[in-house]
């Protein structure tokens, strides 16, 4: 599966623990990720500063659904279990 571009979901809802440039303690849940432009899309993307679990996640029709929408919902649920 692709990445919907400019749907920011994955950049959104879940926590990250490690570093980000401008986020140095992470980020938590629900709290927009400060390298994400107003189009949704990742400053740091191709770029060795991105965080490692940022570049590993691999966007699959279970967690980003068919919408926007769903993603968000998907991966909040996922954070909330985890």
């Amino acid at each position: 599966m692709e990445c919907r571009l400019g749907c920011g979901a994955c950049c959104i809802a879940p926590s990250i623990s490690s570093a980000i440039p401008g986020m140095e303690q992470g980020k938590p849940a629900g709290v927009r990720c400060v390298q994400l432009n107003e189009h949704n899309l990742c400053r740091l993307f191709g770029k060795p500063e991105r965080p490692k679990v940022c570049a590993d996640f691999k966007p699959c029709p279970s967690v980003c659904g068919s919408t926007d929408q769903q993603a968000m919902i998907n991966i909040d649920e996922l954070e909330r279990l985890t």
